[in-house]
């Protein structure tokens, strides 16, 4: 009695879903190395889990199976495309110098530093960069000196009503201190 038909779509448990994998797997792994043993062919296969874990089995050498794969299907050997990996590295290493060179001349130019190669056009464009940067510092100044401000303002009121709170319970305490001493500066028989 065989196994009945097995619907095919993402098992939703992650932990069934696991298991499964690991099985089916196994056994994927077991049915290539038989193929290989009895069909003599070369087999590589990968396996890339969930996880990104990573399995493979290969009959041969897996980098000559690879290569072989790749001139039957008309890919560029794996050495041209370490060349052109090397060709692209080298290239953005030139970009990044150039674009840093130029930023480092900017950088000369806004402090004030080698001037004399800039064209009056270059100079022109300069002043009004610095201007525009002049106009930012004075603002974001202006903004925080009113801020700076605003919270002085209202530490002094805060100070002020201490001030005024301690100054009212200072003056009542005197007056009730007036009004008892008065009081006790009657002599008793009158009080009694």
């Amino acid at each position: 009695m065989g196994r009945g038909k097995v619907e095919l779509k993402r098992i939703e448990n992650p932990t069934t879903r696991q298991v499964t994998f690991s099985k089916r797997r196994n056994g994927l792994l077991k049915k290539a190395f038989e193929l290989s043993i009895l069909c003599d062919a070369e087999i590589a296969l990968l396996i890339f889990s969930p996880a990104g874990k990573v399995y493979q089995y290969a009959s041969h050498d897996m980098d000559r199976i690879i290569g072989r794969y790749r001139r039957e299907v008309g890919l560029p050997e794996s050495d041209s495309l370490r060349c052109r990996t090397v060709e692209f590295w080298r290239n953005e290493i030139e970009e990044t110098k150039r674009t840093t060179e130029n930023l480092e001349r900017r950088l000369r130019h806004l402090s004030g530093e080698d001037l004399l190669r800039l064209g009056m056009k270059e100079l022109k464009q300069l002043e009004r960069q610095l201007k525009i940067g002049v106009e930012r510092i004075r603002s974001k100044k202006h903004r925080d000196l009113q801020e700076e401000n605003t919270r002085l303002h209202k530490e002094v009121k805060l100070l002020d009503d201490q001030l005024h709170d301690s100054a009212a319970a200072a003056s009542a305490s005197a007056t009730s201190g007036l009004i008892l001493g008065s009081v006790n500066a009657f002599p008793s028989f009158l009080l009694g």
